[in-house]
C-alpha cells in the first residue's frame, strides 16, 4: 500500500496531524530522533490558558478545549486536563498588560477575577505583596498532561494504520511524477502530500524541497525545578506569571517549576540550559516571592519556534504542489494541537477550514503561509 500523507516530524504537531489524517488515508510519520518529541514537545510544561497569545491563537485554544477536556474513548488512560488556575501579577508599570487581559476576558465573556496584592497572596502565600500592584486570576486555566496527549496521538495513529519511523532524518526531498520523494538513512519514502511538521527544522525541510522560507525563528526557553518551602501546601497553587511574561512558576510533581520566560533566538539544535538564564530565573522568582532557591534539582531548555507574527503556519505552500506547512506553533503548540490537526486535515483533504473555525472568525488566510512569503 502506498503512502498518501508523509509527515516530517513526530512531535505534537506531526503526531496530531497524523492521527487526524489517518482517517483519510495511509500516513507515515518520519522522526529524525530515536524518540519523538525530543526537542520541544517532551520539554514542555504546558498549560491550557485562554487569555494568552494573539486573536488567532486564542481562537485555536478555544477550538481545542473540547478534545482536551473529553478525548475520544480509549485515547488515554488518564485525564489530559487537570485543575491549575493561572494568576497574572503586575507592577504598576505593567498595568497596561492587565488592562489588555481584562479587555480580552470581557470580549470573550470569560470569567476572571481582579485581585489586589492581599487577595493574590491569599491564593499563593509566598508572593511578596510589595512586589506587585494588581493581579488577574484565571481559575479555569488547566494543567495539560503533555505525555498523555502526545502518546495518545501516537497510539491512535498506529491503531488507525499509520506508521511512525524513528531515526529517519530527511536528507533530501524532491518532487517527481506527482509525488514527493524523501530520502532518509533507513530508506526512501514517497507520497503525493508531504506535511512539514519539523518544528525548529521546518524551514530547513522547506529548503530541501525548494520551498520559500516563511521566516521561522527557534527560541530557547529555560526551566528549573527546585524544592518548595518546607511545610508549604503547594498542590492547589496556580501558575503564577508576570504580566509582562518575564518569569513564571508553578507546582510540578511536588517541586516548583520556574522559568525566566526567556526567548533567545538560536539555530535548530539540541538546546541546553544556559547558566545566565538559570540565574535569571532564580533572581526574578526570589524578588517576587519569599522563596529561596537553595538547590536546583533539574534544569532544561527547549525550543519554541515562532513565525514573524507569532501565529502558526498551516497551509499549502503557494505555487508548490503537495507541500503543506504545519509549523510555527511557538509556545502554543500543545494547547492548540487538536485544533491545528483538525485544520490541517480539513485543508489537505477538503481544501477548506471546518465550519467551527469560520464561526470563530478564522479564515484559511489567517494561518496560511501566503501571508509570510
Amino acid at each position: 500500500m502506498g503512502i498518501d500523507f508523509l509527515i516530517i516530524g513526530g512531535g505534537i504537531a506531526g503526531a496530531s496531524a497524523g492521527y487526524a489524517l489517518a482517517e483519510h488515508g495511509n500516513v507515515t510519520v518520519l522522526e529524525m530522533e530515536d524518540q519523538p518529541g525530543y526537542h520541544s514537545t517532551g520539554r514542555s510544561a504546558a498549560q491550557y490558558v485562554e487569555l494568552y497569545g494573539n486573536r488567532i491563537v486564542r481562537a485555536l485554544v478555544r477550538l481545542s478545549r473540547e478534545f482536551l477536556a473529553s478525548p475520544p474513548d480509549g485515547f488515554t488512560e488518564h485525564p489530559i486536563l487537570s485543575p491549575r488556575g493561572a494568576l497574572f501579577v503586575a507592577t504598576e508599570a505593567q498595568q497596561p498588560h492587565i488592562d489588555e487581559l481584562l479587555a480580552m476576558a470581557s470580549a470573550a465573556a470569560y470569567p476572571v477575577e481582579q485581585l489586589d496584592p492581599a487577595g493574590a497572596c491569599a491564593v499563593v502565600p509566598v508572593l511578596r505583596a510589595d512586589a506587585f500592584h494588581t493581579a488577574v486570576f484565571e481559575r479555569a486555566s488547566m494543567d495539560i498532561d503533555v505525555h498523555a496527549l502526545h502518546q495518545g496521538y501516537l497510539s491512535e495513529l498506529a491503531a488507525r494504520g499509520g506508521t511512525l519511523v524513528v531515526g529517519a532524518e530527511v536528507g533530501s526531498l524532491t518532487r517527481d511524477g506527482g509525488k514527493w520523494r524523501a530520502k532518509t538513512p533507513a530508506e526512501e519514502f514517497t507520497a503525493p502530500v508531504v506535511v512539514d511538521a519539523a518544528g525548529a527544522w521546518a524551514d530547513r525541510i522547506a529548503e530541501l524541497a525548494g520551498v520559500e522560507s516563511v521566516g521561522l525563528t527557534p527560541k530557547r526557553r529555560t526551566v528549573i525545578l527546585f524544592d518548595p518551602p518546607k511545610g508549604a501546601e503547594i498542590d492547589a497553587w496556580p501558575l503564577v506569571i508576570d504580566a509582562a511574561e518575564e518569569w513564571y512558576f508553578k507546582p510540578d510533581a511536588g517541586k516548583i517549576l520556574g522559568s525566566p520566560a526567556d526567548e533567545t533566538p538560536v539555530e535548530p539544535q539540541d538546546v541546553q540550559a544556559e547558566e545566565l538564564d538559570v540565574a535569571l530565573a532564580v533572581d526574578r522568582i526570589e524578588r517576587a516571592t519569599t522563596m529561596k532557591v537553595e538547590s536546583i534539582s533539574h534544569r532544561r531548555a527547549g525550543l519554541r519556534t515562532f513565525a514573524p507574527d507569532k501565529t502558526p503556519v498551516v497551509g499549502f505552500a503557494p505555487g508548490v504542489e503537495g507541500f503543506f506547512w504545519l509549523a510555527g506553533q511557538g509556545g502554543y503548540g500543545i494547547e492548540t494541537a487538536p485544533a491545528l490537526a483538525r485544520a490541517a486535515a480539513s485543508l489537505i483533504v477538503d481544501g477548506a477550514l471546518p465550519a467551527a473555525f469560520l464561526e470563530e472568525g478564522l479564515e484559511a488566510g489567517d494561518l496560511g503561509p501566503g501571508r509570510l512569503v
